[in-house]
């Protein structure tokens, strides 16, 4: 009977026990913001002190919600804030994160990067980081400290080793001459988030780092959803060009259709990693490892993840691991570490193998490739490598380049591997950037609905007399190739909005396309007196054709805009678009610009601000206000 009663005490003591261990256990949640500004910050690693491997991030609005013991500390990180250690006391707990006033030790600010001191000169203390906005070019501060004592202060010009494709802006075409259009639809909007790196560092982006087409589809705009058959739905919409009044602005908009993360297809991915030394720095490989953290932090257990990794030579450093194994994943990711040459080619080979291997049919196949682009060893020329990806693209194996960090950036080479692949491109500048990509816009980025997307677009000689493609420089392609399955375009994601531009000059406009002697061997039939052109009262006819992402054979739609669809006022999401433009065109000093000015821009922008949820656009116009006091400055 005492044994019996002993073990229904040892039962309720272990009872009261666990309860007080569950009473510990709470749930805290709250919102991280900047100290200086008071605005909440998206994307900051909340992590439980001493338990590797678990914690949150903060959504777009700041928030978080985390599982914990009172009592325990939460450690609150972010790249160029002081990371906070905080102790677990309440349910809810706001904190406020300050900016990391860094200490360049030992480094050389040369241009638009950076790089170790030795190399240039002797020893070098530190400066602070507001200072480097107000110098062009700073490369070292001798004998200084923070409160100032500044004495020797040496500069020194060097080029900076970004390489980015250049090109030359399209011109006004003739629609009598030349009355088709015709180019592959460009999802990609790297261009965008590098500029507002080089912007934000205080410096002008170079003309061809601008790259319109991207700038405009960084964004997204409210078209509708496909209803029919297909995947993909076209909007148009024209309206006056607010940088050139007697000329109009045509806007097309190609929605494709949305599906819930949960009823995606299984998703192959190989994570393939640039580890050379190059890829040291902070905004680099740390940069890398959070922004994948980020993805993988949303697989399902379906899913499977493979990780290669290239340096002088490339390997696989994990195998194909399925998404129940999140902590494998990221245990894989957090041992990689920068060091040694550049040997891309062969990685991007390797990788393309392993995807091969585990492919699953009907699933979303996909390299994620993690690099600044400096390949130096083995196959390394944008000619090379446009060779070599052309070789993969027929594999169903879809590619997304992720372009990260300054100083030595090879845009041009990634842009390549996006747009020869089967892929999409973006820049990578901090960990919200990283949260919008392969968080808030998963789908988008890494899903693909249809591949091979052409537009083509007729112009009615009748009511144009020229039209300017705004942007697309890079993505022409010959009339005949819109009706070619063999020649490749590029692909949609799923949810994605794609947006076009043309600037079109009304007949009876000066036209600002040159004249050239009348032909001697051939006569003009078309041309505006000819009475056959005003039996159809269409402005233009867009036609798009896409493929299924698992069929080579094309479709095609086609849908006439009438001339009378002209709009005294647009719609919001077509003025901000314009304003984007306008834009891109000044930074670029167009000479198509017109009467553009920076506050033109901003003022177009405010029109079209719109429901802006996650804040994009209204950081849009602190970035053209930025530009607008550089150009004053200067």
């Amino acid at each position: 009977m005492k044994a019996t009663i002993n073990k229904i005490g040892f039962i309720l003591l272990a009872m009261g026990f666990s309860l007080a261990l569950s009473a510990q256990q709470m749930e805290v949640s709250g919102t991280v913001y900047n100290s200086s500004d008071k605005q909440p910050l998206i994307g900051v690693s909340v992590t439980e002190k001493g338990r590797q491997g678990y914690g949150v991030v903060t959504d777009v609005n700041g928030k978080y919600r985390i599982r914990t013991t009172k009592g325990k500390t939460l450690v609150f990180s972010y790249l160029g804030m002081v990371s906070k250690e905080l102790k677990v006391s309440a349910e809810t707990l706001d904190v406020y994160l300050d900016e990391n006033k860094a200490e360049l030790e030992e480094v050389v600010v040369v241009g638009y990067g950076t790089q170790k001191k030795s190399t240039v000169t002797g020893a070098v203390t530190s400066i602070d980081i507001a200072d480097l906005r107000k110098h062009k070019v700073i490369v070292a501060e001798a004998d200084n400290t923070l409160a100032g004592n500044i004495s020797g202060l040496v500069y020194a010009q060097e080029e900076s080793a970004e390489e980015y494709g250049s090109f030359k802006e399209n011109r006004f075409q003739s629609a009598t001459d030349q009355p088709l259009s015709t180019f592959s639809l460009d999802v990609d909007a790297a261009s965008y988030g590098n500029i507002r790196r080089i912007i934000n560092q205080g410096q002008m982006p170079r003309k061809d780092a601008v790259r319109v087409e991207e700038m405009i589809n960084y964004f997204s705009y409210n078209y509708p959803k496909p209803k029919g058959e297909h995947p993909v739905n076209i909007v148009t919409e024209t309206s006056a060009c607010p940088w050139n009044a007697k000329h109009k602005l045509f806007r097309i908009g190609v929605k494709a259709k949305e599906i819930e993360s949960g009823k995606l297809p299984a998703s192959n991915f190989v994570f393939l990693i640039d580890v050379s030394g190059s890829m040291f720095s902070a905004n680099k490989l740390p940069l890398v490892k959070s922004s994948l953290k980020l993805l993988v932090n949303n697989l399902r257990d379906k899913d499977r993840v493979s990780i290669v990794v290239y340096a002088g030579a490339a390997g696989e450093v994990l195998p194909s691991t399925t998404g129940a194994d999140k902590q494998k994943i990221i245990d894989a990711l957090e041992a990689l570490q920068a060091g040694g040459s550049t040997a891309g080619g062969a990685g991007i080979a390797l990788a393309y193998k392993i995807a091969e291997k585990n492919f699953v049919k009907g699933g979303n196949n996909r390299v994620i490739l993690c690099s600044d682009g400096d390949f130096n060893v083995g196959v390394s020329s944008t000619e090379g490598l446009e060779s070599l990806i052309e070789t993969k693209r027929k594999s169903g194996i879809f590619l997304t380049v992720l372009g990260y960090g300054m100083g030595n950036y090879k845009d041009n080479k990634l842009q390549v591997l996006a747009q020869k692949g089967n892929g999409n491109h973006a820049y990578i500048d901090n960990i919200q950037e990283a949260n919008k990509m392969l968080v808030n816009e998963f789908g988008g980025t890494m899903y693909a609905v249809a591949k091979d997307v052409k537009i083509q677009v007729e112009f009615n000689p009748a009511f144009v007399g020229a039209y300017r493609l705004v942007g697309y420089e890079t993505r022409l392609l010959n009339k005949e190739d819109f009706n070619d399955d063999s020649k490749d375009a590029g692909e949609l994601g799923a949810g994605h909005t794609v947006t076009v531009l043309y600037e079109i000059v009304p007949v009876g406009v000066e036209s600002p396309v040159g004249s050239v002697d009348k032909l001697k061997y051939q006569t003009n039939t078309a041309s505006a007196a000819n009475p056959v052109l005003f039996r159809s009262n269409e402005l233009l006819t867009v036609k798009l054709r896409y493929k299924n992402t698992d069929d080579d054979k094309s479709r095609k739609m086609e849908i006439p805009v009438l001339d009378n669809a002209f709009k005294l006022a647009p719609s919001k999401d077509f003025s901000f678009a314009a304003a984007v433009a306008m834009f891109g065109q000044l930074l670029r000093d167009s000479d198509f610009k017109g009467d553009a000015t920076y506050d033109k821009v901003i003022e177009c922008a405010r029109k079209g601000l719109d429901d802006d949820a996650n804040g994009y656009r209204h950081e849009f116009i602190r970035l053209a206000d930025a530009v607008k006091q550089l150009t004053i400055d200067n």
